[in-house]
């Protein structure tokens, strides 16, 4: 049976049971009228009574009926939780003897589907060499969520193994679940590794959403959806239960619609000290490693009272251009992408802040050239202890080793359009941390990890401290590509690499939509390009408070998302590409050809 077969059943058997026999008929109906709600929002409704947690789950069920199995198909959910109506009625229940647990209490989430719930539903990474018996226990997200009295919605689909298989992937595409597409454009790539966590919030069929980011697969997706995506300090969500790539670099984070959303999300899954399961709940980040800088003791409970719409004013920003001219000389970033970034910059500027040209100052970023081979040498290691955790799946209790076996054995499903050469160039690294790897000209894990740590002392801190910055400020990704299952991505800039390496926090938050304009002086006759182009605070470790001011300010003077909502389009951009109405010619009599008449020659 296939997955989609699967889900839709399984949407059946949550609703029908609810449903009367107007109700089932209208059953496909797209339900609106809790889109773009906030956290905030729905729980003054469900305060008041004129809203229940279950009303609220079923909308959202319905609109993945209607959106995300059928219609324009965003194939953001890979799974839904059986329980998630029983889950809404517990915490309805709870409300009405005056509980509520926290700010998600009664709240529709979705979360990625490498984050461990020890219940009816897979955990697969997007792939069926971990599907079989569901993980043993909640990752401590999970079970942080579900304290807080959220309701667990279902799994969103992501790039399989949070796009850690090969180099040639696709954003968005795993072999359980398939490729998940854009709510702007269905045929625009919604990037990844979390594509269905930002795709799903993008198109209401959650409040929130969770996913994971080791480089980039948390901010990209809210880049390319249109959405918030805060990438928390690595530490301060616990990893426990979660599909590892590395445990250097991994962090868990919410997308929301709003910054407020996300802010009031992370709130509930991080875990403020030592949660016993993952060593960096009780740490700093590799960037603060050998510093003397230490693991705050005043982690704030409660993210949202540092939204603020003002968050501008008075502020100062350094802002970066590198890269942003594009990884390939000969595929230039578009101009209507670069002049989109300069307009986010005028906001800035006009909502009160101090704007610092860091790379006119001359101020130069230290480069994180040892990443791959700290996710090669980590990857190995990780992801054999996490399949330790696991029982009753083809890998449980394997290697890395096992997963490439699987693979090679299942390729038919598992690699239909790319290999695994990441996976067979990690298993093929010298065992020990100081040992040389000839691959990376002799460079040792050891030594990777130090240059990784430079990273973070000589960019971002070194950056903030010179010019005595609230945050730095760049483009995050270029504008959502089409999908392309031959080619696969097509990257043209991405700047998560300032915090990947050190593990420091990123505030991703829309920014505006480049557009096409005939010619400079024709600036009213343009037409928008049809997808999201978003900016990112960047900051040093545990500085998501500061971030979540300023991306608030940004997001309360620019309005971007709530300006221009998805629209499920069958192609991005819509406007002036339908082509003509053909109609069928008449049948005349064709006059005699004249002996003389000119003989077109072919291949005119």
């Amino acid at each position: 049976m296939t997955v989609p077969v699967m889900r839709n059943l399984l949407l059946t058997a949550l609703l029908l049971p609810t449903l009367g026999a107007a109700q089932s008929a209208a059953q496909n109906a797209v339900p609106t009228q809790h889109n773009e709600a906030t956290v905030a929002q729905l729980q003054s409704e469900m305060a008041s009574g004129r809203l229940t947690s279950a009303e609220l789950t079923k909308e959202y069920l319905a609109r993945i009926v209607a959106l995300d199995q059928n219609g324009p198909g965003v194939n953001a959910v890979i799974e839904l939780n059986p329980d998630a109506l029983v889950m809404a009625r517990n915490a309805d229940a709870l409300r009405r003897r005056g509980v509520v647990l926290g700010p998600l209490h009664g709240i529709p989430v979705l979360l990625k589907d490498n984050i461990d719930t020890g219940d009816k539903m897979q955990t697969s990474a997007g792939s069926f060499a971990l599907v079989g018996m569901p993980a043993l226990r909640d990752s401590t997200v999970a079970a942080n969520l579900r304290a807080g009295g959220a309701v667990i919605l279902g799994k969103t689909n992501l790039s399989e193994w949070a796009n850690f298989r090969s180099f040639e992937s696709i954003s968005g595409w795993s072999g359980r679940g398939g490729q998940t597409h854009n709510p702007y454009g269905i045929d625009r790539n919604p990037c990844g590794s979390s594509s269905g966590s930002g795709a799903g919030a993008s198109a209401n069929f959650a409040t929130v959403s969770f996913g994971s980011e080791t480089d980039g697969s948390i901010v990209c997706p809210a880049n390319a959806n249109g959405v918030v995506g805060i990438k928390p300090t690595v530490g301060l969500t616990s990893r426990a239960g979660v599909v590892p790539i590395s445990h250097t670099q991994d962090t868990v984070g919410p997308h929301g619609r709003t910054v407020a959303d996300a802010a009031a999300a992370l709130s509930v899954i991080q875990s403020r000290t030592f949660d016993g399961r993952d060593p960096a709940t009780g740490g700093v980040p590799l960037g603060w490693q050998g510093t003397g800088k230490t693991r705050p003791t005043n982690i704030p409970t409660d993210y949202t009272k540092f939204v603020n719409a003002h968050g501008l004013q008075g502020a100062k920003l350094g802002v970066t251009r590198v890269g942003l001219g594009g990884f390939d000389p000969f595929v230039p970033t578009p101009q209507p992408v670069l002049d989109a970034f300069e307009a986010a910059v005028g906001e800035l500027t006009a909502a009160g802040a101090t704007v610092i040209d860091l790379d006119a100052a001359g101020f130069n970023f230290a480069s994180a050239d040892g990443e791959f081979l700290v996710l090669l040498f980590e990857f190995r290691n990780d992801v054999a202890a996490y399949f330790g955790t696991r029982v009753g799946v083809p890998v449980a209790g394997g290697t890395l080793q096992t997963a490439i076996d699987f693979n090679n054995a299942h390729a038919d499903v598992e690699m239909p359009f790319f290999n695994q050469d990441l996976w067979d160039l990690a298993n093929a690294l010298a065992p020990g941390p100081n040992d040389p790897q000839p691959v990376f000209g002799g460079l040792t894990y050891n030594q990777a990890l130090a240059i990784d740590h430079n990273a973070g002392v000589n960019g971002i801190d070194a950056a903030i401290s010179q010019f005595g910055l609230d945050a730095v400020v760049s483009a995050t990704d270029n504008p959502a590509w089409s999908t392309d299952l031959l080619f696969g991505d097509h990257f043209i800039f991405g700047t998560s690499g300032l915090a990947a390496g050190p593990g420091y926090p990123i505030v991703q938050v829309p920014a505006g939509f480049p557009m096409l304009c005939a010619s400079p002086s024709q600036s009213t006759n343009c037409t928008q390009y049809g997808v999201p182009l978003g900016i990112s605070f960047f900051g040093t470790a545990f500085s998501e408070p500061t971030l979540i001011k300023l991306a608030s300010g940004f997001e309360a003077v620019t309005q971007v998302r709530a300006h221009n909502l998805p629209t499920f389009a069958a192609t991005a951009p819509s406007t002036n590409v339908q082509g003509t109405t053909l109609t069928a010619p008449h049948r005349h009599v064709a006059p005699p050809a004249s002996a003389n008449a000119k003989k077109v020659p072919h291949h005119l």
